[in-house]
């Protein structure tokens, strides 16, 4: 039985072993499975890729996007942008959409915890371009889109399409007038 194994492991090795990490300038964040990566892909609609349902530009912001690594052909999903709020990257990934680009930033891969090809940008190019563009649109993409949402705080305090959806749903989804919400309230507020 290890006769048969043992050729399936040696060639999985070198898909295992990539490392990305050459000439990335990357922001370390300390989280479990990161490693600097800066590689050559193409923005993509990852449902369009998988399903054939596409949409025109991506979805227009209305989609998560992913990156088709040029040297592996690996699709990479791409959850996170450059802010430390955990926004998402689609703002800064839809003006690429369908385009070769270079990108920089941490590749979460830890079989452990079931992450793979899960991608933080922190920066990008379009092929060929010299001046890199930061990833950090989504907060003021989100201030534009919600002008009466300003003031102190988190944005998702004031995002109006989470405060219609407390106070349909209550803060914990049991409806506004439930005794659990009642007594939630009471102790964290």
């Amino acid at each position: 039985m290890i006769r048969y194994l043992l050729p399936l492991a040696l060639a999985a090795a070198p898909a295992l072993a990539q490392d990305f990490s050459e000439g990335s300038e990357a922001r370390e964040w300390g989280l479990f499975g990161e490693s600097k990566a800066r590689f050559a892909a193409t923005v993509t609609d990852p449902l369009c890729a998988l399903s054939g349902d596409c949409a025109d530009n991506c979805g227009g912001g209305d989609r998560q996007l992913a990156l088709v690594r040029e040297e592996d052909d690996v699709m990479v999903l791409v959850l996170k942008n450059a802010q430390s709020a955990f926004n998402g990257a689609v703002t800064d990934l839809l003006p690429f959409c369908g385009q070769a680009v270079e990108v920089d930033g941490l590749l979460i891969t830890d079989e452990e915890i079931g992450a793979r090809n899960v991608y933080l940008i922190q920066r990008i190019r379009a092929q060929g371009d010299e001046e890199w563009t930061r990833a950090n649109k989504w907060t003021d993409a989100w201030a534009e889109r919600n002008p009466g949402a300003e003031g102190s705080g988190p944005w998702f305090r004031r995002d109006p399409r989470v405060q219609a959806e407390i106070a349909e749903e209550g803060w914990l989804g049991f409806g506004a007038d439930s005794p659990v919400e009642e007594a939630f309230l009471e102790d964290w507020f």
